[in-house]
């Protein structure tokens, strides 16, 4: 059953992250202008991560959605939804109208201090489906079970059949 469990939290998972990073990947210069509205980062790192999350996500996304590597993903996408949980966090705490630019977007929205709830909920319900995840990465429908299928320490018994001629 757990194995199960895993499987639709990595296809939720994978799938959320996928999606989010390709309907940015076509406009990065908003992707850069979503992280610069937080007014977290450096304004000399602000670019690059604005160019590189999107591609993260979607090979986070990928990754998890064909159980390849799929502890390391996992592992990765908690740090995404942790940042995502952090940045949506302070902006709400600091009084910013942004858009969270999740799924495109970003820059300023007035109606955001009514969507910051939901948005930190759904984050961290992902924060924390993805944290169980990489505590149990074995699931079922997975390329990790063929590529990486688990090695036995016990020797097999070598079984001599007596030529009976």
């Amino acid at each position: 059953m757990r194995e199960w469990v895993g499987l639709v939290v990595r296809l939720v998972s994978g799938g959320v992250l996928l999606v989010a990073g390709a309907v940015k990947l076509p406009d990065p210069a908003a992707s850069v202008r979503a992280v610069r509205a937080y007014d977290l980062l450096p304004e000399a790192v602000v670019p690059t991560v604005g160019y590189l999350l999107p591609v993260l996500e979607v090979v986070v996304g990928a990754l998890l959605l064909v159980g390849l590597l799929t502890r390391g993903a996992a592992v990765l996408a908690v740090l995404l939804y942790l940042a995502f949980v952090i940045g949506i966090s302070t902006a709400w705490a600091r009084g910013l109208t942004i858009d969270c630019g999740c799924f495109g977007g970003g820059g300023q929205d007035p109606d955001a201090a009514s969507k910051y709830p939901w948005e930190l909920a759904r984050d961290g319900v992902l924060l924390l489906a993805s944290g169980w995840l990489a505590l149990r990465p074995r699931t079922r429908l997975a390329l990790d079970n063929r590529l990486f299928a688990p090695i036995s320490l016990v020797p097999e018994p070598v079984v001599q059949h007596r030529n009976e001629s």
